[in-house]
Protein backbone atom coordinates (compact mmCIF):
# COMPACT_ATOMS: atom_id res chain seq x y z
CA UNK A 1 0.00 0.00 0.00
CA UNK A 2 1.48 3.34 -1.00
CA UNK A 3 1.27 6.68 0.73
CA UNK A 4 0.49 9.76 -1.29
CA UNK A 5 2.08 13.19 -0.74
CA UNK A 6 0.15 15.54 -2.95
CA UNK A 7 0.75 18.94 -2.71
CA UNK A 8 0.53 20.13 -3.48
CA UNK A 9 0.50 21.10 -2.36
CA UNK A 10 0.35 21.71 -2.75
CA UNK A 11 -1.35 22.89 -1.99
CA UNK A 12 -3.46 22.23 -3.14
CA UNK A 13 -3.61 24.96 -1.73
CA UNK A 14 -4.27 23.12 -3.38
CA UNK A 15 -1.60 22.58 -2.08
CA UNK A 16 -1.45 20.57 -4.19
CA UNK A 17 1.97 20.42 -2.77
CA UNK A 18 2.89 20.67 -5.04
CA UNK A 19 1.12 17.53 -4.47
CA UNK A 20 3.80 14.70 -4.45
CA UNK A 21 3.86 10.91 -3.96
CA UNK A 22 5.83 8.65 -1.68
CA UNK A 23 5.87 4.89 -1.28
CA UNK A 24 6.26 2.36 1.49
CA UNK A 25 8.27 0.11 -0.75
CA UNK A 26 11.18 0.48 -3.16
CA UNK A 27 10.92 -0.38 -6.81
CA UNK A 28 12.47 0.50 -10.11
CA UNK A 29 13.35 4.17 -10.37
CA UNK A 30 13.30 6.52 -13.33
CA UNK A 31 16.67 7.82 -14.49
CA UNK A 32 17.66 11.24 -13.17
CA UNK A 33 17.13 13.92 -15.83
CA UNK A 34 19.44 16.92 -15.53
CA UNK A 35 17.54 20.20 -15.63
CA UNK A 36 14.35 18.70 -14.19
CA UNK A 37 12.74 19.52 -10.87
CA UNK A 38 11.60 16.79 -8.48
CA UNK A 39 9.08 16.75 -5.65
CA UNK A 40 9.79 15.40 -2.19
CA UNK A 41 10.16 11.59 -1.93
CA UNK A 42 10.69 11.08 -5.67
CA UNK A 43 13.21 8.27 -6.25
CA UNK A 44 15.60 8.47 -9.22
CA UNK A 45 18.47 6.38 -10.53
CA UNK A 46 21.82 8.09 -11.05
CA UNK A 47 25.05 6.33 -12.04
CA UNK A 48 23.69 2.95 -10.97
CA UNK A 49 22.38 4.08 -7.58
CA UNK A 50 18.98 5.20 -6.35
CA UNK A 51 18.47 8.54 -4.64
CA UNK A 52 15.41 9.94 -2.84
CA UNK A 53 14.45 13.63 -2.79
CA UNK A 54 14.28 14.76 0.87
CA UNK A 55 12.47 17.93 -0.17
CA UNK A 56 11.78 19.85 -3.41
CA UNK A 57 14.73 19.60 -5.80
CA UNK A 58 15.58 22.50 -8.10
CA UNK A 59 16.67 21.93 -11.70
CA UNK A 60 20.36 22.51 -10.92
CA UNK A 61 20.63 20.12 -7.97
CA UNK A 62 22.14 16.80 -9.05
CA UNK A 63 22.46 13.64 -6.92
CA UNK A 64 26.19 13.93 -7.65
CA UNK A 65 26.40 16.51 -4.85
CA UNK A 66 25.58 13.90 -2.17
CA UNK A 67 29.14 12.60 -2.05
CA UNK A 68 30.57 16.11 -1.60
CA UNK A 69 27.99 17.39 0.90
CA UNK A 70 29.52 18.29 4.26
CA UNK A 71 26.11 18.26 5.99
CA UNK A 72 22.85 16.36 5.31
CA UNK A 73 21.08 19.65 4.55
CA UNK A 74 23.61 20.61 1.86
CA UNK A 75 21.89 18.40 -0.71
CA UNK A 76 18.19 17.66 -1.26
CA UNK A 77 19.09 14.06 -2.24
CA UNK A 78 19.90 11.03 -0.10
CA UNK A 79 21.28 7.67 -1.22
CA UNK A 80 18.74 4.88 -0.73
CA UNK A 81 20.28 1.95 -2.61
CA UNK A 82 23.64 0.99 -4.01
CA UNK A 83 25.57 2.31 -1.02
CA UNK A 84 28.65 0.40 0.06
CA UNK A 85 27.84 1.00 3.69
CA UNK A 86 24.52 1.65 5.40
CA UNK A 87 23.46 5.29 5.38
CA UNK A 88 22.02 7.01 8.42
CA UNK A 89 18.50 8.42 8.25
CA UNK A 90 18.40 12.01 7.07
CA UNK A 91 15.90 14.59 8.23
CA UNK A 92 14.99 17.93 6.74
CA UNK A 93 17.38 20.78 7.47
CA UNK A 94 16.66 22.40 10.82
CA UNK A 95 14.65 25.63 10.81
CA UNK A 96 17.27 27.15 13.09
CA UNK A 97 20.90 27.26 12.05
CA UNK A 98 23.21 24.43 13.11
CA UNK A 99 26.15 24.91 15.41
CA UNK A 100 28.39 25.77 12.46
CA UNK A 101 26.25 28.79 11.51
CA UNK A 102 27.89 32.25 11.48
CA UNK A 103 28.14 33.99 14.84
CA UNK A 104 27.94 37.66 15.72
CA UNK A 105 31.08 39.71 15.14
CA UNK A 106 32.34 43.16 16.12
CA UNK A 107 30.92 45.79 13.85
CA UNK A 108 27.66 43.93 13.12
CA UNK A 109 24.64 46.16 12.63
CA UNK A 110 21.94 43.46 12.70
CA UNK A 111 19.63 43.82 15.73
CA UNK A 112 17.48 40.76 16.52
CA UNK A 113 14.91 42.92 18.33
CA UNK A 114 14.10 44.95 15.22
CA UNK A 115 12.23 44.37 11.99
CA UNK A 116 13.71 45.31 8.62
CA UNK A 117 11.93 46.53 5.50
CA UNK A 118 12.67 44.95 2.15
CA UNK A 119 15.88 46.31 0.67
CA UNK A 120 17.58 46.95 4.00
CA UNK A 121 21.19 45.80 4.24
CA UNK A 122 22.68 44.70 7.55
CA UNK A 123 26.05 43.38 8.60
CA UNK A 124 25.90 40.03 10.35
CA UNK A 125 28.88 37.87 11.33
CA UNK A 126 31.00 40.38 9.45
CA UNK A 127 29.15 39.88 6.14
CA UNK A 128 26.43 41.97 4.41
CA UNK A 129 22.90 40.60 4.02
CA UNK A 130 19.91 42.11 2.23
CA UNK A 131 16.24 41.76 3.23
CA UNK A 132 14.28 40.42 0.24
CA UNK A 133 11.05 41.52 1.88
CA UNK A 134 10.05 42.61 5.39
CA UNK A 135 12.03 40.63 7.96
CA UNK A 136 10.32 40.20 11.30
CA UNK A 137 12.26 40.69 14.51
CA UNK A 138 14.21 37.53 15.29
CA UNK A 139 14.39 36.35 11.68
CA UNK A 140 18.17 36.22 11.52
CA UNK A 141 20.47 36.29 8.47
CA UNK A 142 22.03 33.18 10.06
CA UNK A 143 19.24 31.20 8.35
CA UNK A 144 20.70 31.86 4.88
CA UNK A 145 22.05 28.61 3.47
CA UNK A 146 20.39 26.52 6.17
CA UNK A 147 16.74 26.49 5.09
CA UNK A 148 14.95 23.94 2.90
CA UNK A 149 13.82 26.58 0.42
CA UNK A 150 15.11 30.03 -0.52
CA UNK A 151 11.72 31.52 0.39
CA UNK A 152 11.94 30.20 3.96
CA UNK A 153 14.09 33.18 4.96
CA UNK A 154 13.63 36.87 4.14
CA UNK A 155 17.42 37.35 3.89
CA UNK A 156 19.91 36.83 1.10
CA UNK A 157 23.62 37.53 0.85
CA UNK A 158 24.43 41.03 -0.42
CA UNK A 159 27.35 41.98 -2.63
CA UNK A 160 30.70 42.13 -0.90
CA UNK A 161 31.35 45.60 0.44
CA UNK A 162 27.66 46.57 0.51
CA UNK A 163 27.00 49.39 2.98
CA UNK A 164 24.51 48.86 5.79
CA UNK A 165 21.38 50.94 5.52
CA UNK A 166 17.79 51.03 4.25
CA UNK A 167 16.31 52.50 1.07
CA UNK A 168 14.20 54.93 3.11
CA UNK A 169 17.27 56.27 4.89
CA UNK A 170 16.33 54.68 8.19
CA UNK A 171 18.79 52.96 10.49
CA UNK A 172 19.75 49.40 9.63
CA UNK A 173 20.06 48.34 13.19
CA UNK A 174 22.92 48.39 15.64
CA UNK A 175 23.14 50.92 18.41
CA UNK A 176 19.48 50.25 19.14
CA UNK A 177 18.37 52.21 16.06
CA UNK A 178 16.56 49.43 14.23
CA UNK A 179 14.43 49.90 11.11
CA UNK A 180 11.04 51.51 10.96
CA UNK A 181 8.74 49.55 8.64
CA UNK A 182 7.96 51.27 5.33
CA UNK A 183 5.15 53.78 5.25
CA UNK A 184 1.61 52.52 4.74
CA UNK A 185 0.83 51.65 1.12
CA UNK A 186 -2.84 51.58 0.16
CA UNK A 187 -4.22 49.38 -2.64
CA UNK A 188 -7.89 49.11 -3.64
CA UNK A 189 -9.28 45.58 -3.43
CA UNK A 190 -10.70 46.01 -6.93
CA UNK A 191 -7.15 46.52 -8.26
CA UNK A 192 -5.93 43.31 -6.62
CA UNK A 193 -8.97 41.38 -7.84
CA UNK A 194 -8.47 42.64 -11.39
CA UNK A 195 -4.80 41.65 -11.29
CA UNK A 196 -5.69 38.17 -10.03
CA UNK A 197 -8.23 37.79 -12.84
CA UNK A 198 -5.72 38.94 -15.44
CA UNK A 199 -2.96 36.58 -14.31
CA UNK A 200 -5.27 33.54 -14.16
CA UNK A 201 -7.11 34.20 -17.43
CA UNK A 202 -5.88 31.25 -19.48
CA UNK A 203 -7.78 28.46 -21.19
CA UNK A 204 -6.13 25.74 -19.10
CA UNK A 205 -6.66 27.59 -15.82
CA UNK A 206 -10.36 28.00 -16.63
CA UNK A 207 -10.68 24.29 -17.44
CA UNK A 208 -8.93 23.33 -14.21
CA UNK A 209 -11.18 25.58 -12.13
CA UNK A 210 -14.23 24.08 -13.80
CA UNK A 211 -13.04 20.54 -13.07
CA UNK A 212 -12.43 21.20 -9.36
CA UNK A 213 -15.63 23.09 -8.56
CA UNK A 214 -17.57 21.60 -5.65
CA UNK A 215 -21.16 21.14 -4.57
CA UNK A 216 -22.25 22.56 -1.22
CA UNK A 217 -22.26 20.06 1.64
CA UNK A 218 -25.97 20.43 2.37
CA UNK A 219 -26.71 19.09 -1.11
CA UNK A 220 -24.06 16.39 -0.73
CA UNK A 221 -25.56 15.19 2.55
CA UNK A 222 -28.97 14.92 0.86
CA UNK A 223 -27.66 12.34 -1.62
CA UNK A 224 -29.19 8.90 -1.18
CA UNK A 225 -29.10 5.83 -3.46
CA UNK A 226 -32.06 5.94 -5.88
CA UNK A 227 -33.09 9.49 -4.97
CA UNK A 228 -34.62 11.15 -8.03
CA UNK A 229 -33.25 14.57 -7.03
CA UNK A 230 -29.65 13.38 -6.95
CA UNK A 231 -27.27 15.50 -9.08
CA UNK A 232 -26.93 14.48 -12.74
CA UNK A 233 -23.42 13.06 -12.34
CA UNK A 234 -24.56 10.91 -9.40
CA UNK A 235 -27.52 9.52 -11.32
CA UNK A 236 -25.19 8.73 -14.22
CA UNK A 237 -22.92 6.75 -11.90
CA UNK A 238 -25.93 4.93 -10.41
CA UNK A 239 -27.00 3.88 -13.90
CA UNK A 240 -23.58 2.29 -14.46
CA UNK A 241 -22.80 0.94 -10.97
CA UNK A 242 -25.72 -0.06 -8.77
CA UNK A 243 -25.51 -0.84 -5.08
CA UNK A 244 -25.56 -4.57 -5.88
CA UNK A 245 -22.74 -4.13 -8.40
CA UNK A 246 -20.76 -2.08 -5.85
CA UNK A 247 -20.98 -5.04 -3.47
CA UNK A 248 -19.77 -7.34 -6.24
CA UNK A 249 -16.82 -5.17 -7.29
CA UNK A 250 -15.68 -4.48 -3.70
CA UNK A 251 -16.65 -7.60 -1.69
CA UNK A 252 -13.63 -7.37 0.65
CA UNK A 253 -13.91 -3.64 1.41
CA UNK A 254 -13.65 -2.21 4.91
CA UNK A 255 -17.06 -1.35 6.35
CA UNK A 256 -16.28 2.38 6.29
CA UNK A 257 -16.42 2.34 2.47
CA UNK A 258 -20.09 2.50 1.44
CA UNK A 259 -22.09 2.86 -1.75
CA UNK A 260 -23.71 6.03 -0.47
CA UNK A 261 -20.27 7.34 0.41
CA UNK A 262 -19.17 6.82 -3.20
CA UNK A 263 -22.23 8.70 -4.44
CA UNK A 264 -21.49 11.56 -2.05
CA UNK A 265 -17.84 11.65 -3.08
CA UNK A 266 -18.87 12.00 -6.72
CA UNK A 267 -21.60 14.52 -5.88
CA UNK A 268 -19.02 16.78 -4.22
CA UNK A 269 -17.13 17.09 -7.52
CA UNK A 270 -19.70 17.59 -10.34
CA UNK A 271 -17.04 17.16 -13.04
CA UNK A 272 -16.52 13.51 -12.04
CA UNK A 273 -18.87 11.49 -14.25
CA UNK A 274 -19.96 14.89 -15.53
CA UNK A 275 -21.81 15.93 -18.65
CA UNK A 276 -20.00 16.12 -22.01
CA UNK A 277 -21.09 16.77 -25.59
CA UNK A 278 -23.38 13.74 -25.87
CA UNK A 279 -24.98 11.26 -23.45
CA UNK A 280 -22.92 8.46 -24.98
CA UNK A 281 -19.66 10.35 -24.43
CA UNK A 282 -20.67 11.21 -20.87
CA UNK A 283 -21.39 7.56 -20.09
CA UNK A 284 -18.17 6.37 -21.74
CA UNK A 285 -16.01 8.76 -19.71
CA UNK A 286 -17.80 7.79 -16.49
CA UNK A 287 -17.24 4.09 -17.21
CA UNK A 288 -13.56 4.68 -17.89
CA UNK A 289 -13.31 6.73 -14.70
CA UNK A 290 -14.74 3.88 -12.64
CA UNK A 291 -12.47 1.28 -14.29
CA UNK A 292 -9.40 3.45 -13.71
CA UNK A 293 -10.26 4.17 -10.09
CA UNK A 294 -11.01 0.51 -9.37
CA UNK A 295 -7.65 -0.61 -10.76
CA UNK A 296 -5.70 1.92 -8.70
CA UNK A 297 -7.75 1.19 -5.57
CA UNK A 298 -6.89 -2.50 -5.97
CA UNK A 299 -3.16 -1.76 -6.07
CA UNK A 300 -3.10 0.79 -3.25
CA UNK A 301 -5.65 -0.52 -0.74
CA UNK A 302 -6.15 -4.09 -1.95
CA UNK A 303 -5.76 -7.46 -0.28
CA UNK A 304 -3.25 -8.74 -2.87
CA UNK A 305 -4.16 -12.32 -1.97
CA UNK A 306 -3.42 -14.46 -5.00
CA UNK A 307 -4.78 -17.53 -3.22
CA UNK A 308 -8.22 -16.03 -2.66
CA UNK A 309 -11.08 -17.19 -4.86
CA UNK A 310 -11.97 -13.50 -5.38
CA UNK A 311 -9.80 -12.12 -8.20
CA UNK A 312 -7.35 -9.48 -7.09
CA UNK A 313 -8.93 -6.65 -9.08
CA UNK A 314 -11.98 -7.07 -6.81
CA UNK A 315 -9.94 -7.08 -3.60
CA UNK A 316 -9.80 -3.27 -3.39
CA UNK A 317 -10.59 -0.96 -0.45
CA UNK A 318 -9.47 -3.46 2.20
CA UNK A 319 -7.50 -0.78 4.06
CA UNK A 320 -8.95 2.46 5.38
CA UNK A 321 -5.89 3.37 7.46
CA UNK A 322 -2.25 2.87 6.63
CA UNK A 323 -1.15 -0.54 7.90
CA UNK A 324 0.44 -0.36 11.34
CA UNK A 325 -1.22 2.92 12.36
CA UNK A 326 -4.16 3.84 14.59
CA UNK A 327 -5.70 7.10 15.77
CA UNK A 328 -3.88 7.13 19.11
CA UNK A 329 -0.37 6.91 17.69
CA UNK A 330 1.94 9.94 17.90
CA UNK A 331 4.77 11.25 15.73
CA UNK A 332 3.35 10.20 12.38
CA UNK A 333 3.83 12.30 9.27
CA UNK A 334 3.91 15.54 11.22
CA UNK A 335 7.45 16.84 10.75
CA UNK A 336 5.98 19.84 8.92
CA UNK A 337 3.72 20.77 11.84
CA UNK A 338 6.29 23.11 13.39
CA UNK A 339 4.42 26.45 13.65
CA UNK A 340 7.69 28.29 12.99
CA UNK A 341 7.64 27.01 9.38
CA UNK A 342 5.32 28.26 6.66
CA UNK A 343 3.65 24.87 6.24
CA UNK A 344 2.89 24.69 9.96
CA UNK A 345 1.47 28.21 9.87
CA UNK A 346 -0.58 27.66 6.74
CA UNK A 347 -1.96 24.26 7.77
CA UNK A 348 -1.78 24.27 11.60
CA UNK A 349 -1.77 20.74 12.94
CA UNK A 350 -4.29 19.49 15.45
CA UNK A 351 -3.12 18.31 18.84
CA UNK A 352 -3.86 15.52 21.30
CA UNK A 353 -4.88 16.38 24.85
CA UNK A 354 -1.23 16.09 25.94
CA UNK A 355 -0.22 18.78 23.43
CA UNK A 356 1.50 16.48 20.92
CA UNK A 357 0.59 16.85 17.26
CA UNK A 358 -1.95 14.62 15.56
CA UNK A 359 -0.57 12.06 13.10
CA UNK A 360 -1.28 12.53 9.40
CA UNK A 361 -0.59 8.99 8.18
CA UNK A 362 -2.37 7.54 5.15
CA UNK A 363 -6.15 7.39 5.37
CA UNK A 364 -8.91 6.66 2.87
CA UNK A 365 -8.95 5.27 -0.63
CA UNK A 366 -5.97 7.40 -1.73
CA UNK A 367 -4.12 7.18 1.60
CA UNK A 368 -4.04 10.95 2.13
CA UNK A 369 -0.94 11.89 4.15
CA UNK A 370 0.72 14.97 5.71
CA UNK A 371 -0.77 18.19 7.02
CA UNK A 372 -0.10 20.05 3.77
CA UNK A 373 -2.50 17.65 2.05
CA UNK A 374 -5.09 17.35 4.82
CA UNK A 375 -5.31 21.16 5.03
CA UNK A 376 -6.06 21.78 1.34
CA UNK A 377 -8.47 18.82 1.25
CA UNK A 378 -10.26 20.21 4.30
CA UNK A 379 -10.45 23.63 2.65
CA UNK A 380 -11.96 22.09 -0.49
CA UNK A 381 -14.51 20.11 1.55
CA UNK A 382 -15.43 22.67 4.22
CA UNK A 383 -13.88 26.02 3.30
CA UNK A 384 -11.78 25.69 6.46
CA UNK A 385 -8.37 24.05 6.74
CA UNK A 386 -8.80 23.32 10.44
CA UNK A 387 -11.68 20.83 10.19
CA UNK A 388 -9.63 17.83 9.01
CA UNK A 389 -6.38 18.98 10.60
CA UNK A 390 -8.15 18.80 13.96
CA UNK A 391 -10.11 15.65 13.09
CA UNK A 392 -8.05 13.66 10.55
CA UNK A 393 -9.92 10.47 11.50
CA UNK A 394 -12.87 11.72 9.43
CA UNK A 395 -10.85 10.92 6.30
CA UNK A 396 -11.00 7.26 7.33
CA UNK A 397 -14.41 6.90 8.95
CA UNK A 398 -16.80 8.95 6.78
CA UNK A 399 -17.63 9.46 3.09
CA UNK A 400 -14.46 11.54 2.95
CA UNK A 401 -12.53 8.27 2.58
CA UNK A 402 -13.76 8.15 -1.03
CA UNK A 403 -14.01 11.93 -1.49
CA UNK A 404 -10.25 12.09 -0.97
CA UNK A 405 -10.02 9.95 -4.11
CA UNK A 406 -12.33 12.13 -6.22
CA UNK A 407 -10.41 15.16 -4.92
CA UNK A 408 -7.11 13.66 -6.04
CA UNK A 409 -8.67 12.57 -9.34
CA UNK A 410 -9.90 16.09 -10.14
CA UNK A 411 -6.95 18.25 -9.06
CA UNK A 412 -3.78 18.70 -11.13
CA UNK A 413 -0.34 18.23 -9.58
CA UNK A 414 1.69 20.56 -11.80
CA UNK A 415 3.55 19.80 -13.93
CA UNK A 416 1.26 16.77 -13.99
CA UNK A 417 -2.29 17.15 -15.32
CA UNK A 418 -5.21 15.76 -13.36
CA UNK A 419 -6.28 12.19 -13.96
CA UNK A 420 -9.68 13.55 -14.98
CA UNK A 421 -8.10 15.62 -17.75
CA UNK A 422 -6.18 12.58 -18.98
CA UNK A 423 -9.31 10.44 -19.14
CA UNK A 424 -11.65 13.02 -20.70
CA UNK A 425 -9.07 14.17 -23.27
CA UNK A 426 -8.59 17.72 -21.96
CA UNK A 427 -4.89 16.93 -21.61
CA UNK A 428 -3.34 16.65 -25.06
CA UNK A 429 0.38 15.82 -24.92
CA UNK A 430 2.64 18.30 -26.65
CA UNK A 431 5.90 17.45 -28.43
CA UNK A 432 7.84 17.51 -25.16
CA UNK A 433 5.41 15.07 -23.53
CA UNK A 434 5.54 12.75 -26.52
CA UNK A 435 9.33 12.72 -26.46
CA UNK A 436 9.10 11.71 -22.80
CA UNK A 437 6.74 8.83 -23.66
CA UNK A 438 3.80 10.56 -21.96
CA UNK A 439 0.91 9.48 -24.16
CA UNK A 440 -2.84 9.15 -23.52
CA UNK A 441 -3.77 5.86 -21.91
CA UNK A 442 -4.01 4.12 -18.57
CA UNK A 443 -0.23 4.10 -18.15
CA UNK A 444 0.05 7.85 -17.74
CA UNK A 445 -2.39 7.72 -14.80
CA UNK A 446 0.11 5.45 -13.03
CA UNK A 447 2.80 8.05 -13.77
CA UNK A 448 0.58 10.67 -12.12
CA UNK A 449 -0.04 8.54 -9.04
CA UNK A 450 3.35 7.02 -8.35
CA UNK A 451 5.61 7.57 -11.31
CA UNK A 452 8.69 8.35 -9.25
CA UNK A 453 8.71 4.80 -7.94
CA UNK A 454 6.98 2.66 -10.55
CA UNK A 455 7.79 4.23 -13.91
CA UNK A 456 10.71 4.90 -16.22
CA UNK A 457 12.56 1.58 -16.05
CA UNK A 458 13.42 -0.71 -18.93
CA UNK A 459 10.58 -3.06 -18.01
CA UNK A 460 7.31 -2.71 -16.12
CA UNK A 461 7.68 -2.67 -12.36
CA UNK A 462 5.65 -5.25 -10.44
CA UNK A 463 3.33 -2.53 -9.15
CA UNK A 464 2.69 -1.10 -12.62
CA UNK A 465 2.04 -4.58 -14.00
CA UNK A 466 -0.50 -5.17 -11.22
CA UNK A 467 -2.31 -2.00 -12.21
CA UNK A 468 -2.35 -3.04 -15.87
CA UNK A 469 -3.83 -6.44 -15.01
CA UNK A 470 -6.42 -4.91 -12.69
CA UNK A 471 -7.37 -2.30 -15.29
CA UNK A 472 -7.92 -4.89 -18.01
CA UNK A 473 -10.31 -6.80 -15.74
CA UNK A 474 -12.09 -3.68 -14.48
CA UNK A 475 -12.39 -2.31 -18.02
CA UNK A 476 -14.00 -5.55 -19.16
CA UNK A 477 -16.51 -5.34 -16.31
CA UNK A 478 -17.40 -1.69 -16.95
CA UNK A 479 -17.51 -2.25 -20.74
CA UNK A 480 -14.59 0.03 -21.50
CA UNK A 481 -12.82 -0.70 -24.80
CA UNK A 482 -9.04 -1.18 -24.51
CA UNK A 483 -7.51 -0.51 -27.94
CA UNK A 484 -4.50 -2.57 -28.87
CA UNK A 485 -2.33 0.53 -29.17
CA UNK A 486 -3.31 2.06 -25.80
CA UNK A 487 -0.27 2.64 -23.57
CA UNK A 488 -1.23 0.73 -20.43
CA UNK A 489 2.14 0.70 -18.67
CA UNK A 490 4.79 3.29 -17.89
CA UNK A 491 8.13 1.59 -18.58
CA UNK A 492 10.55 4.00 -20.23
CA UNK A 493 8.18 6.85 -19.46
CA UNK A 494 9.88 9.98 -18.15
CA UNK A 495 8.32 12.15 -15.51
CA UNK A 496 6.26 15.22 -16.35
CA UNK A 497 8.26 18.43 -16.47
CA UNK A 498 7.71 22.17 -16.77
CA UNK A 499 7.70 22.05 -20.58
CA UNK A 500 4.74 19.67 -20.76
CA UNK A 501 1.17 20.47 -21.77
CA UNK A 502 -0.05 19.92 -18.20
CA UNK A 503 2.42 22.32 -16.59
CA UNK A 504 0.40 25.06 -14.94
CA UNK A 505 1.68 27.47 -12.30
CA UNK A 506 -1.04 27.41 -9.64
CA UNK A 507 0.63 29.07 -6.63
CA UNK A 508 1.32 32.68 -5.73
CA UNK A 509 4.72 33.96 -4.61
CA UNK A 510 6.09 37.45 -3.97
CA UNK A 511 6.42 39.22 -7.31
CA UNK A 512 9.47 40.78 -8.89
CA UNK A 513 7.85 44.23 -8.68
CA UNK A 514 6.81 45.84 -5.40
CA UNK A 515 3.29 45.13 -4.16
CA UNK A 516 2.68 42.28 -6.59
CA UNK A 517 2.68 38.49 -6.53
CA UNK A 518 3.45 36.13 -9.40
CA UNK A 519 2.46 32.61 -10.40
CA UNK A 520 4.99 29.85 -9.63
CA UNK A 521 5.07 26.10 -10.12
CA UNK A 522 6.15 25.14 -6.59
CA UNK A 523 3.86 24.92 -3.60
CA UNK A 524 3.36 27.99 -1.42
CA UNK A 525 0.73 29.03 1.09
CA UNK A 526 -1.32 30.79 -1.60
CA UNK A 527 -3.22 29.06 -4.41
CA UNK A 528 -4.35 30.52 -7.69
CA UNK A 529 -7.19 28.01 -7.54
CA UNK A 530 -8.61 29.76 -4.50
CA UNK A 531 -10.19 33.16 -5.04
CA UNK A 532 -8.71 35.93 -2.94
CA UNK A 533 -5.35 34.27 -2.40
CA UNK A 534 -3.64 36.80 -4.65
CA UNK A 535 -4.60 39.54 -2.20
CA UNK A 536 -3.48 37.39 0.74
CA UNK A 537 -0.13 36.84 -0.95
CA UNK A 538 0.44 40.55 -1.53
CA UNK A 539 -0.48 41.43 2.06
CA UNK A 540 1.81 38.71 3.43
CA UNK A 541 4.74 39.70 1.18
CA UNK A 542 4.39 43.42 1.85
CA UNK A 543 3.33 44.02 5.49
CA UNK A 544 2.87 47.77 4.98
CA UNK A 545 0.05 47.18 2.46
CA UNK A 546 -3.44 48.31 3.49
CA UNK A 547 -6.26 47.01 1.29
CA UNK A 548 -9.14 49.43 0.83
CA UNK A 549 -12.66 48.65 -0.36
Amino acid sequence: MIRHRWLAASTLTLALTAISISASFAGSAAPYVAGSTYTKDTVVEYQGRQYRAKWFVNADQSPAAVAQAANPWDSPWELVSGASTPTAPVTNPPSTPPASAPVAAAGDTYDSTRGYAGGCIVIYAGAPYKAKWFADAGKSPAEVGHTVNAWDTPWERAAAGAVAGCPDGGSSGGGGGGTVPAAEYRIARSVLTAKETQLTDSVLMRKVKESIRTLDNTSVEAVQPGRSANPDNVRRLESILSSTQFDFVFPMRASQYTYRGLLQAVAKFPAVCGTYATPAQSDAICRKTLATMTAHFAQETGGHDAGNAIPQWRQALVHVREMGWNENMRNGYNAECNPAGWQGKTWPCGKFADGSFKSYFGRGAKQLSYNYNYGPFSDAMYGDVRTLLDRPELVADTWLNLASATFFFSYPQPPKPSMLHVIDGTWAPNANDQTSGLLPGFGVTTQIINGGVECGGGSESAQSQNRIDYYRDAAAYFQVPVPGNEVLGCKGMRQFDSSGAGALAIYWERGDADYTCKLVGYQTAYSALKGGDYERCVVAAFPNVVVTN
